[in-house]
């Protein structure tokens, strides 16, 4: 084999190998967008889902569960995007944990009879419902937040 066939054969070879390690290479940018990706999926969840009935809301929750396990599964090497996916599968978990329990309590009120032990339960109810709420409202501000400040962290230049 001359020289130059050799080398016709080496040289694409390199060529290509260097692309392929380039194409794999996870840079901030790709791993923000892996993490803004997941996370749009959860909001547009709660988007598409607002003020829905129990068994919609009960599924929410399920789904919002399985998108904080997504976050969570996604493999970042930034330390910073670390903290962010932390943070967003504490939020969506939180989010999945509250929804679940107002959509069981609003399924628990929809039972309960016309009744003076009817009513109180159905008081008791609203307050789970009410506070369930309050702290899905809380979470989703913190979303609201760490969206922000991933968005700030992700523009920022390497």
């Amino acid at each position: 084999m001359s020289v130059w066939r050799k080398y016709t054969l080496i040289i694409p070879v390199s060529v290509s190998l260097v692309l392929f390690l380039t194409s794999c290479d996870d840079s901030k940018a790709s791993q923000c967008q892996r993490l803004i990706t997941a996370v749009n999926d959860g909001t547009s969840l709660l988007e598409t889902n607002k003020g829905t009935q129990v068994i919609t809301s009960l599924k929410l929750a399920q789904d919002l569960e399985a998108v904080a396990k997504n976050i969570g599964e996604k493999n970042f090497k930034d330390p910073k995007l670390q903290e962010f996916q932390t943070r967003f599968v504490k939020v969506f978990a939180t989010l999945s944990q509250n929804i679940n329990k107002a959509g069981k309590a609003l399924g628990a009120a929809k039972l309960t009879e016309a009744s003076s032990s009817g009513r109180d339960k159905l008081q008791k109810t609203r307050d789970e419902i009410d506070n369930a709420l309050k702290v899905a409202t809380i979470a989703a501000k913190q979303s609201d937040i760490l969206a922000g400040e991933v968005n700030k962290y992700c523009s920022q230049t390497e």
